[in-house]
């Protein structure tokens, strides 16, 4: 691509902005020309305000080391600066919304981090190999809030990813999951820095009983379809869940029970389905596509999040461990990379399929 597209990170300093900013500094089709963050941040370099809190493994890159940071919360800079923001900026719901809304209102496509947009109808929470169809929504979410050019995508939540793909691309070959008990064992740094006290989590594990309703719900909208001006959900698959912080850095884990209807398929039909899955951003060869979106380990002991967090980018899904269950029919193991393919990774996918399905300038 010839002229990149320009971008903004609005909650650049956290640990997700920080990733978006490792990940998007050699990207084919974007460039960072802006990066906000809170009011204390206002008018210092980049380098300077993560200055003692850089949490990378590699250096700042060059490119934004000397980006000046502006209040995300002035809205009149970026209007000029780039066409397409990330935003992982760390506000209650309500200032969320309003703060995504105030950017999409200036003709800037917003692709949310954040969860304050998961529940509004007209608003795709997307996993791109899932429901890439329903960013046909955007031409009705831009009559409805008179958007013109801006358009507000979320990702879901973290948790759900490592079993979301694995689970579609059973349902997509035809088969019916009636039920399914899930339980997640989710990484420090889905808390974000600093994250719990060591007192929290050494020798303990930590319920979390907002993530339950989340994961309880949000699949519910990404396996739905687009009926008129709204997303209907899908509320045929009925999900229970239990989610917990464990002494992980990265990688969230996912112990999943599932229950069929009707006709179900073997073991050996599964790993095969799981095997040959692919979807549009494979076919389009985005960017940040993992070449198999679905990876199966045949070893009793994976997947592991040490071992396999960073598969194909960051961006694979790893399972293992499928069985039969004494109580549903199948058993099984996913594990995906919070950050990546469940933060900024994810947000930036999201944003290539915007380019190739023509919602962002060329």
């Amino acid at each position: 691509m010839k002229d990149k597209i320009k971008a903004g990170i609005i909650g650049a300093t956290g640990m997700v902005g920080q990733y978006f900013i490792t990940l998007l500094a050699n990207h084919p089709w974007f460039r960072i020309t802006h990066v906000a963050a809170s009011e204390r941040s206002a008018g210092k370099t980049f380098k300077q305000a993560v200055e003692g809190r850089w949490h990378m493994d590699t250096d700042i890159p060059k490119s934004a080391e000397n980006l000046v940071v502006a209040d995300a919360l002035d809205i009149t800079k970026v209007k000029h600066s780039c066409s397409l923001v990330f935003s992982a900026i760390n506000l209650d719901r309500q200032a969320t919304m309003e703060l995504e809304n105030r950017y999409a209102s200036a003709g800037i496509v917003v692709v949310s981090n954040n969860s304050a947009h998961r529940a509004t109808k007209d608003v795709p929470v997307l996993i791109p190999e899932i429901n890439h169809q329903h960013l046909d929504i955007i031409r009705a979410q831009r009559a409805n809030n008179e958007f013109n050019t801006g358009c507000v995508v979320v990702k879901p939540n973290c948790s759900i990813q490592s079993y979301m793909t694995p689970v579609h691309a059973i349902k997509n070959a035809g088969y019916k999951i009636r039920n399914m008990i899930v339980s997640t064992l989710q990484a420090i740094s889905g808390k974000g820095y600093p994250g719990h006290s060591c007192f929290d989590l050494i020798d303990n594990i930590l319920p979390l009983p907002g993530e339950e309703i989340k994961s309880e719900i949000e699949p519910m909208k990404i396996f739905g379809s687009v009926a008129g001006n709204v997303i209907q959900p899908d509320n045929s698959l009925k999900i229970s869940a239990n989610c917990n912080r464990v002494p992980v850095i990265h990688g969230h884990t996912a112990c999943v029970h599932m229950n069929f209807e009707g006709k179900k398929p073997t073991i050996e039909q599964i790993i095969e389905i799981w095997k040959n899955f692919t979807s549009l951003p494979q076919e389009l060869h985005l960017p940040f596509a993992p070449k198999t979106p679905i990876i199966y380990r045949h070893e009793t002991g994976r997947p592991q999040p040490r071992f396999d967090r960073d598969t194909d980018k960051g961006m694979a899904v790893t399972v293992g461990r499928l069985r039969e269950c004494n109580v549903f029919d199948y058993k099984f193991t996913g594990l995906h990379h919070n950050i990546i393919r469940g933060a900024a990774g994810g947000a930036i996918l999201i944003a290539e399929l915007l380019k190739a399905k023509g919602f962002l300038p060329s």
